[in-house]
């Protein structure tokens, strides 16, 4: 059984079991992924040679991949990161490059084999190291966004790569070069045989067709297309527009992800921007998938056996090298902390764009065939062990640093009475807030760059995790009237509401919550006041839905106070009924006492108010007729 419905029960098969078992087990998607492709090729032998032109077909997972960045990532944010971009992606390559060419000298290769070397170590694997970032959340983390401006450094120097590697084509190798696939190559190009200026014209203008055309043209096709609502028309499109610009890009000798990556940042401003990320997600998420499996069923285990000490020896080097470059550099661009140790290590293997260069290099005749099979291992067994050095980060590495963290955290002199934990986009409207009322506020946060930024705004901000004791009570714990817990982390901020209140019972602490049960831990902790994170926008949102109902603005604003006010109140009386180890569908107590409450909150929502509309009416009527009221009023 050869055929294409027994080879997709294969590959979807080895797709599902193993990424389940190793999601299971905590190892990541990636890795189930080539482990997947390792059980199904060499080890079972259950698929064949079309393994290399799937790998080429599932290549298009990293163009989508990066198109969706690209999505994400709106201009105004590229040019904020143009120091990262160039600055240590730039490094990152020239260092790689010339350190292994070096290295490769001398061990007796000429520099050209050398230089060609450098450029498959310089590269990294974009799918892997921005798929696991975005699993692990670290996208968005100093780390993060370091490895993401090197990996898109390193997709944009790809285009040179490509330029330089022809020229670097052997004497005794260009007799084995495949004159037939050159030809059908240039065919397929609009820039071959070119002069080097002409090329420059060509590939400025695809560039700025890219641009415009994705400012201009893009959203009148949409719209006409979505009044057509015909999702799957829509479907087609956007992965129409996809495959388009790749097209353009390979014709004029540009790398398709650059150019995807380039059309997603365009379009990041699009009202069709979540349209688009919705529909090419799942393919994105399928040919990913593939790739990886592909790259696991490409290794050749008898020459891996064979040549086992070679080819790990190469690895182990590889990745330590370019560990130590990484490292160098995120000392000298300041990272700190886990996010030096992230940057590090995620980029620390060679990537997919290798087995690019690998085979331009094969048609090139620039590097002989036993050393593009060994380097192709290489390539390979570091993606596979890649998602391990993950596995040792989060396992090993961070939990040492917190200590560490303890060390390098800013020494803070002056104390003072409001303390912030944390200044993502919660915390930072309530500092704003805070500060334009004239009180002065102490920050604590474990991003550098966020606090080097608020400095320079004379923010009062300090380095370091403000669940340490020592870190919140040198910040003045003992003597402070209030502390607002505005992390993300609900364990992490659970701990810093108990230890607060048990270190200053008078105190009085607000904290940001993210559900019910955050809310509940949270009052059990000792918060004197509990803000669920999306309870106040939501409310605000049910009343612009009641005005579009009908419903007069001054009923609106009454019912949101009297909904807000009981819903408080619930929470308090729900709060001590609520028990951590048992589920709430099976807290018969306090399934019971909540249906009590939301028939209260029924009865005042529709107008028996009671007690609640006479206390709800005097904020909304003139203070004398409230007054007034008040005097008749029989209680």
């Amino acid at each position: 059984m050869n055929g294409f419905i027994f080879q997709a029960f294969i590959y979807l098969s080895a797709a599902v079991v193993s990424v389940l078992i190793a999601k299971r087990l905590g190892l990541g998607s990636v890795l189930g992924y080539l482990i997947a492709g390792i059980l199904i090729g060499p080890v079972l032998n259950l698929v064949g040679q079309e393994t290399q032109g799937l790998q080429h077909f599932a290549e298009f997972g990293v163009v989508m991949m990066l198109f969706l960045v690209g999505l994400e990532l709106q201009p105004k944010a590229l040019w904020d990161m143009r120091a990262k971009l160039v600055g240590l992606g730039g490094l990152q390559v020239a260092v790689t490059v010339g350190v292994v060419t070096l290295a490769a000298v001398l061990l007796g290769q000429s520099w050209a084999i050398g230089l060609s070397i450098g450029f498959i170590a310089a590269l990294s694997s974009t799918a892997i190291v921005l798929q696991t970032l975005g699993e692990k959340g670290l996208l968005k983390s100093p780390g993060g966004q370091a490895s993401f401006s090197v990996l898109l450094f390193q997709d944009i120097s790809v285009i040179p790569m490509l330029a330089i590697i022809p020229l670097l084509a052997l004497p005794g190798l260009a007799a084995r070069t495949d004159h037939a696939s050159a030809a059908e190559h240039a065919s397929f190009s609009l820039v071959n045989g070119l002069p080097g200026w002409q090329v420059a014209i060509v590939t400025l203008l695809a560039i700025a067709f890219v641009v415009v055309a994705g400012h201009y043209l893009s959203r009148p096709m949409f719209r006409l297309i979505a009044a057509s609502k015909l999702r799957e028309v829509f479907t087609a499109a956007a992965l129409l527009l996809v495959i388009a610009i790749a097209l353009l890009m390979t014709l004029v000798g540009l790398s398709p992800a650059l150019g995807t990556f380039l059309a997603g940042v365009v379009l990041a401003n699009s009202e069709f921007r979540h349209e688009l990320d919705s529909d090419v997600q799942p393919f994105k998420g399928l040919l990913l998938g593939l790739f990886f499996i592909t790259v696991g069923a490409s290794i050749d285990l008898p020459l891996l056996w064979s040549q086992l000490w070679l080819v790990g020896g190469l690895t182990v080097a590889l990745m330590g090298l370019k560990t130590a470059v990484m490292f160098v550099l995120a000392l000298v661009f300041k990272l700190r902390g886990s996010d030096r140790w992230l940057f590090a290590l995620s980029l620390a293997q060679a990537g997919e764009f290798g087995f690019v260069l690998l085979s331009f290099m094969d048609q090139s005749a620039v590097l002989p065939a036993d050393l593009a099979a060994i380097l192709l291992l290489v390539v390979a067994l570091s993606m596979l062990l890649t998602p391990a050095l993950f596995i040792v980060f989060d396992k090993v590495i961070a939990p040492r640093l917190v200590q560490k963290q303890a060390e390098e955290a800013d020494e803070i002199s002056e104390p003072a009475s409001v303390i912030i934990a944390g200044l993502g986009r919660f915390g930072q409207i309530i500092n704003r807030m805070l500060l334009a009322n004239g009180y002065k506020t102490i920050v604590l946060d474990h991003q550098a760059d966020l606090i080097d930024g608020l400095r320079k705004f004379g923010v009062r901000s300090f380095f370091g995790d403000a669940g340490r004791p020592d870190l919140l009570h040198s910040a003045g714990l003992q003597e402070a009237k209030l502390l607002i817990v505005a992390i993300d982390d609900v364990d992490r901020s659970v701990e810093i509401v108990q230890h607060a209140r048990r270190e200053n019972p008078k105190i009085h602490i607000v904290a940001r919550a993210y559900d019910r049960n955050h809310v509940y831990r949270l009052y059990a902790a000792g918060a004197n006041d509990i803000v669920r994170e999306v309870f106040d926008s939501s409310v605000r949102a049910a009343g612009y839905a009641l005005q579009a109902l009908g419903v007069h603005p001054y009923e609106v604003e009454k019912s949101k106070a009297v909904f807000v006010r009981q819903d408080v109140r619930g929470l308090r009386q729900l709060a001590p009924l609520w028990k951590e180890d048992v589920p709430v569908f099976e807290n018969n107590e306090y399934i019971a006492k909540a249906r009590e409450i939301n028939a209260l909150l029924e009865k005042a929502m529709l107008g028996d108010r009671g007690a609640l509309q006479d206390s709800t009416d005097r904020g909304w009527i003139p203070p004398d007729i409230a007054a007034e009221r008040l005097r008749n009023s029989p209680d």
